[in-house]
């Protein structure tokens, strides 16, 4: 009895411990890009942390893949025009110079 109470508390405590490093690392990673307002009806903004760089470019897809817009990174904030989006959920990607994905996100068009 005794060595099945020594083995669960060994696994919870094994396991617990775990899932805490996991969580504190995936926290720990600061955001590269914020947009808003989100859901989106005419614009959206996206605004980049101090890191960013002029060679980034963000790609937009709509939900089912298709490319809808890409858009050249000049300034710390760049808004899309929304009025060739249809009503939906669009996927966006911040590419860098090598073709890298920086960051990654979903935003919603409301018409």
């Amino acid at each position: 009895m005794k060595r099945i109470f020594y083995i669960l508390l060994f696994t919870f405590f094994c396991f617990s411990g775990y899932s805490q490093t996991q969580k504190s690392a995936f926290s720990e990673q600061p955001k590269v890009v914020k947009l808003y307002p989100n859901p989106a009806t005419s614009f959206i903004n996206f605004e980049f942390d101090k890191r960013y760089s002029p060679n980034y470019k963000i790609v937009i897809f709509s939900f089912i893949g298709k490319k809808a817009a890409e858009v050249s990174v000049t300034d710390q904030k760049v808004t899309v025009s929304l009025t060739d989006f249809y009503r939906g959920i669009y996927i966006y990607q911040l590419i860098d110079g090598q073709g890298n994905i920086v960051a990654s996100g979903k935003f919603q068009v409301v018409k």
